[in-house]
């Protein structure tokens, strides 16, 4: 049988966590929402219904993800780079690269920089804070790789690139708080049991540095 994108939707995140159990090492599924930086089950669901995420229909099943990646370009020549999360579970997620967000069905990238900005910055810029694409900076390439979230589950990210500017971000080290994800969403009963981003942790990397590779 042929690999292809299921179009499944799953009832509950209980449905998808049996669909998941015959096709996932029990270990890595397991480990899922208790290994620290990563996520449960309700989060994948919650991506799965946002229509943020696709499952192929294979064993492993492989988890296509579009990402905008938003390079913030700032004074001499430096990048603004996410150092470390702050999870609703107590944890910390190391990142140690630029902004970056999943992209919402039939979204665009210059609309999702947007909204990444708004969501992951917003807490410390004001309405005032000018965003300016810089002409010609967007790349796309497709990535695939293990996904630190969800161990065991292979991932395929389409990744778009962006370079902007932001006026009004501070000079040093920051942190943010992260925009309530899914507030409006049906599945907001799932979404309380799902593991969040509650603060954000910045800091101005050179452009060239091993940590924005």
């Amino acid at each position: 049988m042929s690999v292809s994108r299921t179009n499944h939707r799953f009832a509950t995140p209980q449905s998808l966590s049996e669909w998941l159990k015959p096709r996932l090492p029990s270990d890595s599924l397991a480990s899922w929402g208790v290994k620290p930086g990563t996520k449960n089950v309700h989060n994948l669901w919650l991506e799965l219904s946002e229509g943020e995420t696709f499952l192929a229909d294979s064993t492993p099943p492989i988890r296509t993800v579009s990402v905008v990646t938003v390079r913030i370009i700032g004074k001499n020549n430096q990048i603004l780079v996410e150092s470390h999360q702050e999870l609703s579970d107590g944890g910390v997620r190391n990142r140690c690269r630029p902004l970056a967000e999943k992209m919402k069905p039939n979204e665009t990238p210059e609309a999702a920089v947007y909204r990444a900005i708004k969501e992951e910055l917003g807490s410390i810029i004001n309405d005032g804070g000018l965003v300016r694409i810089v002409p010609g900076s967007y790349k796309e390439k497709v990535e695939e790789r293990n996904s630190m979230s969800y161990p065991g589950l292979p991932a395929r990210y389409v990744l778009h690139s962006v370079d902007v500017t932001v006026d009004g971000l501070p000079e040093g080290e920051f942190c943010t708080e992260e925009v309530e994800e899914y507030t409006d969403s049906e599945e907001k009963r799932a979404a309380d049991k799902a593991v969040f981003v509650k603060k954000h942790f910045w800091k101005w990397e050179e452009i060239d540095a091993e940590c924005v590779v």
